[in-house]
């Protein structure tokens, strides 16, 4: 699904360059769970934006669901993502003055998916996740969990193939976080590939594979 060679990123700071990636080469399967760990300044996010196809590499090669991303266009890039790729985040990035199922369904305003059937797979998916009384609920009348579960349901709305979930417990308390790390193991196992930045070892202990970067290298990488 995912395959890097010699991934670079050079960032230009002062009068040096910072080498964010450094060489980085990466094979991710279908159905994996991967948990990406590493400092701040290890690359971690910047390899999981080039992932995300939110940011292009100086160096190397980057093929994604068959695809060269290189050779795609920018609304190619836009359907990929939007399509083949959900997004889930530390902050949430619901839209405060929409419901939890308006929300939800924001990704299928970008598609040709009848409007309808979009609000009826929507809602299964709040309900689903055990939100089915709040979809009527705007962002400040939830919880963080209750808050990142409709962030989930709105990164699977278009049952996309990959989910990258950027540190997804960074502003949830302990026991919270657990309840979304199960969330997700059940997510994977039934097929969800996910690739997740964190750089928590409990909540990395979740994913079947745990990579460590270092000074903008994948250190090791190992399967539980």
């Amino acid at each position: 699904m995912i395959h890097t060679s010699e991934l670079c990123r050079r960032f230009h700071v002062g009068d040096s360059w910072v080498h964010a990636l450094d060489c980085v080469d990466l094979n991710v399967n279908k159905g994996e769970f991967v948990a990406v760990m590493g400092t701040s300044g290890s690359g971690k996010s910047t390899l999981m934006n080039i992932l995300g196809c939110l940011d292009t590499p100086n160096d190397g090669r980057y093929r994604l669901l068959d695809h060269e991303v290189a050779e795609l266009d920018d609304d190619a890039l836009s359907r990929i993502r939007n399509q083949h790729i959900g997004f889930v985040f530390q902050s949430f990035h619901l839209l405060p003055r929409l419901t939890a199922l308006e929300n939800v369904m924001l990704p299928m305003r970008y598609s040709d998916a009848d409007l309808d059937v979009s609000r009826q797979n929507a809602e299964r998916l709040l309900q689903r996740l055990g939100l089915a009384d709040r979809m009527d609920h705007k962002p400040n009348q939830l919880s963080g969990g209750q808050r990142q579960r409709v962030a989930i349901a709105r990164s699977l709305i278009n049952n996309p193939p990959l989910l990258l979930a950027d540190e997804p417990t960074g502003n949830l308390d302990s026991k919270t976080s657990v309840e979304i790390m199960e969330l997700f193991t059940e997510l994977n196992r039934i097929g969800q590939t996910i690739v997740m930045v964190t750089h928590e070892d409990e909540i990395a202990a979740f994913a079947r594979r745990v990579i460590q970067m270092r000074d903008g290298k994948i250190e090791s990488d190992q399967v539980h």
